[in-house]
């Protein structure tokens, strides 16, 4: 994801890829994080579900849901209206080569465990618990659509506490396309057919801005159709996916057929081709792969997964052949092309759905393209060795934390870890664990675990019950090696020498924290992303819990009368709290409040 110090947007990323059950099939779902690719179907198998009027005799819930949300006539007809430009019919300055790469043939037997956690029938009790808490879940999410309906429709984000519109990403109603899978998921479905009604009048050939971001318009806009095409089979969905996968596929019109960073869409319709970018962050390029193999997948045109091939196998190529083997800077060039020139290594923003990618592909492709695997298990191996630490805590807790990796220039030797991390860092737990239990390795599913701990225990340890944007703590012990904690009990004289080295720490925070050097939280859901992988991998009610308790601090925290609102500061008292007119975009709220209801 890219990050945020001033509202711009981060992420990610994706989308995000859902635990799925025994194999891969065809109906995959997109959403960076949140359109993540194949992500929604299955986690609807037991996620529970509402006491929906459809007639017949009770069944499984998944499947009553989509007969309530696919059956019938639609409450809002539409009228599909074609795009000002047809951009698959713009002549390119750099043809592609052809025969297109052609999208793998998957293996007959599906290569992969189980990953899904085999869940017991559960008590009165427990079911009762669980309504009660997916009903509130439900209930804020049609608040926040419902402010959004009022002040922002058809805009990319609404401004909560103004009670207005703004367009951030090219003026194409970001939240409403990538909040689509979620309105079917709460099972909305009025709200659900007016979205897709708007949609059908989208114009992908005009922008509010003369550039469009390719990160952003991957993630959010194809994404958001493609997921929710894979669960309501809306043609519609997937003609408007198909006009903007013309947009993005026109970005590949480079000399070397590699994307840049930013569409001129002037550019574009002259045929005059495109200049990649010297400098871009990995997470940009390296974050389309999902959507447009998925893309064709779904239409049978080879065109997107060709492109995104030529693509990944320049980070296959040079994934060993960076400083720090396995994993990629944070900067790379798609002008020269270079992938492994670099110095600074993490997991936070400008990289992290690079990484999320990897394993999903792996999974999206059911195994037949054997790079993925190998970028998945090169990053994971090097991502405990360098970018991982246990932090030092007064109790000793036993979580892990992904901090940054710089690399002598001179001597090319690794300097002592960064143990700086963003909450943008904490998808890495979820992406970890699924690996882990694709892959068969209980290790990467215990390293998951200890990761996405050390952000619940970030959460729970600030008087918001937030986790800030940016913090740093104080290393225990580099690595994400098992065993004792850091060999006695809590050192306060140590943990005074780390915050007089930080200029950032102030006397409030709590123990275990040397700054918080961004106290802002913007409506992230990477947090409660990987609580949930957790939950869906393991069955450990340790995980339903957590998930709990952050959304009830955060719906405390980011309350608005219409909507919510980001955090000013999540470090101070809940009765200090400062809100501000901004949410990076207003689905950020929507995503996280759909990650907390699948766990219901």
């Amino acid at each position: 994801m890219l990050p945020i110090h001033k509202p711009l947007k981060d992420k990610k990323a994706l989308q995000r890829l859902r635990p799925r059950l025994a194999g891969p099939k065809p109906l995959l779902r997109s959403r960076t994080l949140f359109a993540g690719l194949a992500f929604c179907i299955t986690i609807w198998y037991l996620t529970g579900g509402f006491d929906f009027d459809i007639g017949g005799q009770s069944s499984l819930e998944s499947v009553r849901l989509e007969k309530y949300m696919n059956s019938g006539p639609l409450s809002h007809p539409y009228t599909f209206v074609k795009s000002s430009v047809d951009w698959a019919k713009v002549t390119p300055r750099y043809p592609p080569e052809t025969p297109f790469t052609p999208i793998p043939t998957p293996p007959k037997k599906a290569p992969f465990p189980r990953i899904q956690h085999q869940f017991p029938p559960e008590s009165p009790e427990a079911q009762q618990r669980r309504d009660e808490r997916r009903r509130a879940v439900r209930d804020l999410t049609v608040k926040s659509w419902s402010a959004y309906r009022k002040y922002a429709w058809k805009q990319d984000a609404l401004r909560p506490l103004s009670e207005s519109g703004v367009d951030q990403f090219s003026g194409w109603a970001a939240t409403l396309v990538d909040s689509l899978d979620t309105l079917w998921i709460m099972g909305m479905r009025d709200e659900f057919d007016e979205a897709v009604a708007a949609v059908a009048e989208i114009d992908f050939g005009k922008s509010s801005t003369p550039h469009v971001n390719i990160f952003e318009t991957n993630i959010r806009y194809l994404g958001g159709l493609l997921a929710a095409y894979d669960l309501s089979k809306r043609q519609v969905l997937l003609k408007k996916a198909v006009e903007l996968g013309d947009l993005i596929y026109a970005g590949f019109d480079t000399k070397h057929r590699l994307p840049v960073d930013n569409i001129i869409l002037s550019a574009v319709k002259s045929g005059g081709g495109l200049q990649s970018e010297y400098q871009v962050v990995s997470a940009s390029p390296g974050t389309l792969s999902l959507e447009l193999a998925r893309l064709s997948q779904l239409t049978g045109d080879p065109k997107y997964y060709s492109a995104i091939s030529r693509l990944m196998s320049l980070f296959h190529s040079g994934q060993n052949q960076t400083a720090l083997p396995g994993l990629f800077p944070m900067w790379v060039s798609m002008a020269t092309p270079d992938v492994t020139t670099g110095s600074t290594f993490t997991l936070a923003g400008c990289v992290d759905s690079l990484y999320e990618y990897f394993p999903k592909m792996h999974f999206l492709l059911s195994g037949a393209e054997p790079a993925y695997l190998s970028l998945t298990k090169g990053f994971l191996t090097a991502a405990k060795k360098w970018l991982l630490f246990r932090p030092l805590l007064p109790k000793n807790e036993d979580v892990l934390v992904a901090g940054n990796r710089n690399v002598d220039a001179q001597s090319g030797k690794p300097l002592p870890i960064d143990p700086e991390t963003e909450h943008l860092a904490c998808f890495i737990g979820g992406t970890f664990a699924l690996a882990g239990r694709m892959l068969g390795s209980d290790e990467d599913v215990r390293v998951g675990a200890r990761l996405a701990r050390g952000c619940a225990f970030a959460y729970r340890s600030f008087p918001t019950g937030i986790m800030p944007e940016r913090l740093n703590m104080a290393v225990c012990r580099e690595g994400a090696a098992e065993g004792p904690g850091c060999g006695g009990p809590w050192n306060e004289t140590r943990w005074e020498e780390e915050t007089r080295r930080r200029h950032e720490h102030k006397p409030h925070l709590p123990k275990g924290f040397t700054t918080a050097k961004d106290p802002r939280y913007i409506l992230r859901p990477e947090a409660i992303e990987s609580v949930f992988y957790m939950w869906r991998i393991t069955g450990e009610k340790e995980w339903e819990d957590s998930a709990w308790d952050m959304f009830k601090a955060v719906e405390r925290g980011t309350r608005a009368e219409k909507g919510a609102a980001s955090v000013v500061d999540v470090t101070v008292r809940p009765e200090d709290v400062e809100r501000e007119d901004y949410m990076e975009v207003s689905l950020n709220q929507l995503n996280t409040h759909k990650k907390i209801k699948k766990i219901y």
